[in-house]
């Protein structure tokens, strides 16, 4: 498995990286490539650290494993690709959205990267999954790995927000210096749970703690489709020119 990891990231996470047991779970990966179809393509599995130089996190919002549809996962918790269905935990946080902050309109796709761009890192605490198989790459390493980055973001000198949807979420607090970082805490937005998570504004809270700690807001509100793919477009051709 190619560990594509920014420099920004690779500088913090150098204890994580080697570790004999990061080393098995790439091999374990490679494996299941080889034998599977494994979600998200190897391009995309490390897209929230690409998104979000660990300098400039100011939210951590946590997810559990891919999604397990074709097209679907791209590296960043909750997020789709563009051009894909929006998922039902993902239409329920826009439902919440659009009850929780002015001016919210729920768009006409699911990508987040505008706020990773703003600083929310979209971290799954399971980067891979087998294809059709939700938690088919639980137990396998991840999660020790990305127990290593929350611990390394929560001992940032630098305070940021912990959002933590759900039970599995919750169970990352004990990771976080309390003291110095605020954490949000809500019921996970999957339609088993929703009920717990309706009408709990969660982003006005988290947008809250921000300001608690000296941090400007998160602007929640995401373009329309079509804007974001001349956004991507005109990246694109910035990036080959340079």
């Amino acid at each position: 498995m190619k560990v594509d990891l920014p420099r920004s990231w690779k500088n913090v996470l150098s204890a994580e990286l080697s570790r004999p047991s990061f080393a098995e779970l790439c091999a374990f990966v490679d494996e299941e490539r080889r034998t599977h179809v494994v979600y998200p393509p190897e391009r995309d599995v490390w897209n929230a650290f690409k998104k979000t130089p660990f300098a400039e996190v100011r939210v951590v919002l946590l997810g559990q494993d891919p999604y397990i549809g074709e097209g679907q996962a791209h590296g960043l918790c909750f997020s789709v690709c563009h051009g894909r269905r929006v998922p039902p935990s993902l239409a329920n946080m826009f439902r919440e959205l659009r009850a929780d902050i002015p001016g919210f309109e729920v768009p006409d796709h699911g990508c987040l990267e505008p706020w990773a761009a703003q600083g929310v890192f979209l971290l799954n605490t399971i980067l891979t999954v087998r294809a059709g198989e939700a938690g088919s790459h639980r137990g396998k390493g991840w999660e020790t790995f990305t127990d290593g980055v929350i611990a390394a973001l929560s001992a940032r000198e630098e305070p940021l927000v912990f959002a933590l949807f759900g039970a599995h979420a919750q169970k990352k607090a004990r990771l976080v210096d309390t003291s110095r970082h605020p954490i949000v805490k809500t019921g996970h937005p999957s339609p088993l749970s929703v009920r717990s998570f309706a009408g709990t504004r969660p982003f006005s809270a988290i947008n809250a703690a921000l300001r608690s700690i000296g941090k400007a807001e998160i602007d929640w509100r995401l373009p329309p489709r079509e804007a974001l793919g001349a956004a991507a477009a005109l990246a694109g051709t910035a990036g080959a020119r340079g």
